[in-house]
Formats: C-alpha cells, sequence, structure tokens
C-alpha cells in the first residue's frame, strides 16, 4: 500500500478525535465556561450541523480544485478549528471553532476515499479505502479515550491542541505524500442534485439520521451519566469510551461484511436490536458491569448499520455517488446534532442523566420503521436499480469500510 495512505489515515484518525473527544469532556468544558451540561452539548450539536451542512457544500467546491489541493485545504481549516477550540477565551468562540473544523469532516472523507481508490491497483481498491477510514475506527479506540484522559488530568485545552498537531501531521503528509491529481471535468452540479428525487435515497438518508441519532442521544451524555448516575470515577470515562470504540469497530467489521449478502435483514436486526438496548440502557446505567457491556452493544449495534446505509444511497444515487455519500454523511451527523438536542431537552426539563436514552430508543425504533417501509415500497415497485455511473465501484467499497 502506497505511503500516501497513511497520510490520509492520519487525517482521519485527527478528524475521528475531534468529533467524539468532546463527548467524555462535556463536564470539564462546561465547568470552565461555566455553563451547564446541557448547554455544552451544543458543541456536539454545532460539530454535527457543521458536517450536514459542508459535507455537500465542500465537495461541490472540491469539484474545481484539484483533489490534493483541496484535500490540504481541508486540513487547514481543521487545524483552524482545532486550534481556535485550544485557545478559546468564551463559550462562542470555541463552538465557532468546532464548526470550522467540522467543515472539514465530510468532504476530507468523501474526496480521499476517491483519492485511496485511485492510487492502487483495481483489485486493491477497496483494501486502499480501508486503510484510509482505519483512521476513523482507530480514533474511537485510541485517539478518543487518550484524549479524554488527557483533558481530564491537564486540561481539555491539552487535548484540542493535540488534536491540532495531528493536523498539521495529516496536512504534511497529504504535501508530501498524495501524488497531484487533477480535477475531474464535466462534473455538473444539476446531475449531483437528481438522485435526491429518489425516494429510497431520502429514505435511506432518514434512517441514517434516527439510527446513528439514537447512538448519540446516550453516548453524547456518558461522561455525566456514568460518573452522576452509575458511579464511576472521571477516569473511569476513557475506559468506558474504549469500550465504545471496540464495539464501533466489531460493528463496522460486522456491517461490512453482510451487508452486500442480506442488508435489509441486517439492518432489521441492528435497529430493532439497538432500540432495545438504548431502552433497557435506562435501567443497566445504574449498574457499573451492566452498563460496561451496554456501552460496547450500542457500539457495535450503532457502527453495524453503517456500511448497509451508506451502501443503500449509492445503489439508489444514479449518476451521483460522491454527493450522495458526501450528504449521507451529513445525515449522520445530522441524527448526531438532533439527538444532543432532545437528550439536553430531556436532561434539562428534570427527567434526570437516563432520559436521553429513551430518547434514542425511540429514535432507533423510527428508523426501523422506515427500514420495513422502504423494502415495502421497494417490494411494490419492483427490484432496485444497481447502476450506478461514474465513481460507483469506488464509492460502493468505501460504503463498505466506512
Amino acid at each position: 500500500m502506497p505511503l500516501a495512505l497513511l497520510a490520509l489515515a492520519i487525517g482521519a484518525f485527527g478528524i475521528g478525535t475531534t468529533e467524539f473527544v468532546i463527548m467524555g469532556l462535556l463536564p470539564e468544558v462546561a465547568s470552565d465556561y461555566g455553563v451547564s451540561i446541557p448547554t455544552a452539548g451544543f458543541l456536539v450539536t454545532g460539530y454535527a450541523l457543521g458536517v450536514m451542512f459542508g459535507a455537500p457544500l465542500m465537495t461541490v467546491l472540491g469539484t474545481k480544485v484539484p483533489r490534493k489541493r483541496m484535500l490540504m485545504l481541508l486540513m487547514g481549516l481543521f487545524i483552524a478549528g482545532n486550534l481556535l477550540s485550544a485557545l478559546a477565551p468564551a463559550f462562542s468562540v470555541m463552538l465557532t471553532g468546532r464548526v470550522i473544523a467540522s467543515l472539514a469532516h465530510g468532504a476530507f472523507f468523501g474526496i480521499g476515499s476517491v483519492v485511496a481508490a485511485d492510487l492502487v491497483a483495481p483489485h486493491r481498491k477497496a483494501g486502499a479505502i480501508a486503510m484510509m477510514f482505519t483512521g476513523l475506527t482507530v480514533a474511537n479506540v485510541v485517539g478518543v479515550p487518550l484524549g479524554t484522559l488527557v483533558g481530564q488530568s491537564v486540561g481539555w485545552r491539552v487535548t484540542f491542541a493535540a488534536v491540532a498537531a495531528l493536523g498539521v501531521v495529516g496536512l504534511a503528509g497529504v504535501a508530501k505524500l498524495v501524488p497531484d491529481v487533477p480535477r475531474v471535468e464535466g462534473v455538473r452540479l444539476r446531475h449531483e442534485l437528481a438522485a435526491f428525487k429518489n425516494v429510497q435515497v431520502l429514505l435511506a438518508m432518514a434512517m441514517t439520521v434516527l439510527g446513528f441519532g439514537g447512538v448519540f442521544a446516550a453516548v453524547t451524555y456518558i461522561a455525566p451519566m456514568m460518573t452522576r448516575v452509575t458511579g464511576f470515577a472521571d477516569g473511569s470515562v476513557t475506559w468506558l469510551l474504549v469500550l465504545f470504540g471496540l464495539g464501533m469497530v466489531g460493528g463496522n467489521l460486522i456491517g461490512g461484511r453482510f451487508a452486500d449478502r442480506a442488508l435489509m435483514p441486517l439492518l432489521y436486526i441492528s435497529l430493532g436490536a439497538l432500540a432495545v438496548v438504548l431502552a433497557l440502557f435506562t435501567l443497566t446505567a445504574h449498574n457499573k458491569i451492566a452498563s460496561a457491556v451496554t456501552i460496547l452493544l450500542i457500539g457495535a449495534l450503532g457502527f453495524a448499520t453503517v456500511p448497509p446505509l451508506q451502501k443503500r444511497v449509492l445503489d439508489h444515487a444514479h449518476g451521483a455517488p460522491t454527493l450522495a455519500s458526501a450528504v449521507n454523511i451529513g445525515a449522520f451527523n445530522l441524527g448526531n446534532a438532533l439527538s444532543a438536542w432532545l437528550g439536553g431537552v430531556v436532561i434539562a426539563a428534570g427527567f434526570g442523566y437516563t432520559a436521553p436514552n429513551w430518547v434514542g430508543a425511540v429514535l432507533a425504533a423510527a428508523a426501523l420503521v422506515l427500514a420495513f417501509l422502504s423494502a415495502a415500497l421497494e417490494r411494490r415497485d419492483g427490484a432496485p436499480s444497481q447502476v450506478v455511473t461514474g465513481s460507483a465501484p469506488t464509492g460502493r467499497r468505501a460504503a463498505a469500510h466506512h
């Protein structure tokens, strides 16, 4: 595998770390700025909304710029946003830094996966894309827990400064190792937008919003839930996030393995089980062992939905797999934003730190209903078309390893 893939993986590692590490540091950030935990949750919501709007915007802008240069510009945004977060004198300034960093997220993965596939022979494209996305999954096993530990030990600002430094390494790697790739000619926005007239594309994105939202309704507030309800020490949040990350890696591998074989049954099982586990979390959160097992299961079940949902979007996005894929990455983050906001609402309303688990269970159950609706419409209309022109093969491989 080319060394350029290492540069892309480092960038993915940094992006994955900055997205999720805030969840383990909400109490510290809230205390430092003198805001409530639900208010601090807007740092999750703001980042997620930035990805949602930034993914399609930056992807479209990226069609006018050579891919290597665009990747470097995206890493520059990422660095600037994390430095601003690290130095922010006020909560509003930190929120601005989070949004700036988030603009790089979706487009980096969308453009980076295309570049990764172009770096190797056709029969190795899937492995190349998998290597890039390994950075994202490893971030949740190593980067997020380590960043949480550093933030709790020596200050959360140090964590964000370290993430910015990772971005500098990723930028240098892209500049040095990624070859120049000419920009794609003949791309028209109207062709990209045509995919969104397909009801199956919209249903798949809605499932993404609700299903992934179910995961982050609970996980956004995992630090106060585990310390104030379960009775874990602050330092234990780090290892609980390791469990969540391991669940993510396992679920992603399972989803990638079975998405091509039995896509809809996989969605039925994972979304149904996720709804049940999230509902039970309101009970298991009162026991240390049971809560740890539940966190592992939430990570696994939640991320088992990622490959099939991403693939389903690509299967129905005729002629526009790049933009549709980027928008679906934004949909994951819309789910994050929605669930973080709803979780904050129920906590602020006095229902307690376990209340977001019920929010998550309802969201996951709603996604399951949409899955059954999507399948029913598909049976009525006939088999789905598998023709996706342009870079569809690359997109499908990317989906299986997101």
